[in-house]
């Protein structure tokens, strides 16, 4: 039997709050402390690079998925137990959630949005029914949470839309929250 497997979503940068790169390094541990397979862009820069050195310094199982226009720019962490490069970021995307088991959003820029809410759109027109965690460190999700009560709000969402994020505070939560839904 395959292990579970994680998607991670997250920048490609360090972010101005180093509580962001303590999330991504203990959620790379809690990857491996699970026996969950870390699935991500398979940078080797910013949060990216933090979570997969820490979850294979802990010894887990990792699948990188990189287009090969950001080979350079993102460093492509070839190391890993599985390297894949696509032609595109539409492919990288694919391929990234069909091989995970469920999602979770580190902090990260309009990238991280970008798949963040291309995995929430196939959840509310039902292709899916993976746990997407939002992992809100100290607070940095927030202003996008009261975007999504506002979208609702003004009708253009269902509010189950709301219910599809499971939203916690850091890590430690985050790993929680995956024990409860890969279980």
């Amino acid at each position: 039997m395959l292990p579970k497997s994680v998607c991670v979503y997250c920048g490609s940068r360090m972010g101005a709050d180093p509580a962001y790169a303590k999330d991504a390094h203990d959620l790379g541990e809690a990857l491996a402390r699970n026996d969950w397979r870390l699935v991500y862009g398979a940078g080797d820069v910013g949060l990216m690079g933090t979570v997969a050195r820490s979850a294979q310094a802990a010894g887990a199982v990792t699948f990188g998925v990189i287009p090969q226009h950001l080979v350079d720019w993102e460093v492509g962490k070839t190391d890993l137990t599985t390297y894949v490069v696509t032609e595109t970021m539409h492919e990288r995307k694919k391929v990234m959630f069909m091989n995970c088991d469920a999602v979770v959003v580190l902090p990260g820029g309009a990238g991280s949005l970008d798949e963040m809410f291309e995995v929430l759109t196939w959840r509310q027109l039902g292709l899916h029914k993976k746990p997407v965690i939002l992992v809100n460190t100290n607070r940095y999700w927030t202003p996008l949470m009261q975007l999504m009560k506002h979208v609702v709000a003004q009708g253009f969402a269902d509010a189950s839309v709301l219910d599809y994020i499971t939203e916690v505070p850091d890590a430690a939560a985050g790993e929680a929250a995956l024990r409860a839904a890969l279980s």
